[in-house]
This record gives structure tokens, C-alpha cells and sequence, in this order.
């Protein structure tokens, strides 16, 4: 798998569900499966295909979370560098020129990125355009509804 970028605050979160899962979860779905045990025959027993289901994907998304917390990196937000864009960078651009629409992003890894809570992932056309760049530069991005004039108004945390 390969190496993912994450917030600490991010980390902690998939830490947490992986807890969840591997305890909480895991014993609910014990549960389930011996109530439906209960119930008799196996073969035509549609709440122990149903508990058994669960338990699969509920392994599955253990391993998942093993696996990105072991490939992940950490966003170090202490160190970021304001004079320039980089993944943990919170940016105020410009689009469409001078009179354009003026937003906020936080550049974040993919497995962080919510469009929808103004976070892009550094592998979107917008994010991965704006890494490098400092404050003042005119950037254009190819995206799917065309090329975008973008400027760079402000780089925070």
C-alpha cells in the first residue's frame, strides 16, 4: 500500500474506529452470531448469513484500518512552511481572475480529502496545482469543466 498523508487529528479518528471494531464491535457481532445459532438450522438461517456478513466486512475493515495506519504519514502542521503551499497547508485562493470567487482549502492527503468540508486532496487537480506555489502566484489548473485561473491569496495553517 502506499504511504498516505494524514492529520494527527486524522490519525487519532481512524485509531479510534479501529478500537471500535476490533473490541466493541467484534463482541456485538459474537453476540449476534449466537443469537442466531439459536435459531436452528444453519443452512436456512437468514440472521446468521446476515451476522456472518457483518462479521466479514467488519474484518475487513479492521485490516483496511491496519493497513493505512501502518503506511501513513504524519502531516507535522508545526512545520509547515507559510511561505509556501504544501499538504496541511490551509489556502485562500482566487478563482476566475480578479473579480472571481474567493475560497478556502486545507490541502490534506486523498484518504482525508471532504470536498464538502473544504478539504482537497494534494492528488486533486486544484491540490496537487497549488504545492510549491507562494502567496501572490497566478496558477492555471486543468479540471474536468476546463482550465481555471486560480491566484494564491493566502497561505496559513
Amino acid at each position: 500500500m502506499a504511504e498516505i498523508w494524514l492529520t494527527q487529528e486524522e490519525i487519532n479518528k481512524r485509531e479510534e474506529r479501529l478500537e471500535y471494531l476490533k473490541n466493541t464491535r467484534r463482541l456485538e457481532i459474537a453476540e449476534m452470531l449466537k443469537i442466531a445459532r439459536a435459531f436452528g438450522d444453519l443452512s436456512e438461517n437468514a440472521e446468521y448469513d446476515a451476522a456472518k456478513n457483518e462479521q466479514a466486512k467488519n474484518e475487513y475493515d479492521i485490516v483496511q484500518l491496519e493497513n493505512e495506519l501502518r503506511s501513513a504519514k504524519v502531516i507535522d502542521e508545526t512545520a509547515l512552511n507559510l511561505t509556501m503551499v504544501s499538504v496541511g497547508s490551509t489556502v485562500t485562493i482566487r478563482l476566475g481572475g480578479p473579480r472571481g470567487v474567493k475560497t478556502t482549502y486545507r490541502i490534506v492527503g486523498s484518504a482525508e480529502a471532504d470536498p464538502a468540508a473544504a478539504k482537497i486532496s494534494n492528488e486533486s487537480p486544484i491540490g496537487s496545482a497549488l504545492l510549491g506555489h507562494k502567496q501572490g502566484d497566478k496558477v492555471d489548473v486543468t479540471t474536468p469543466g476546463g482550465v481555471q485561473k486560480i491566484e494564491i491569496i493566502g497561505i496559513g495553517k
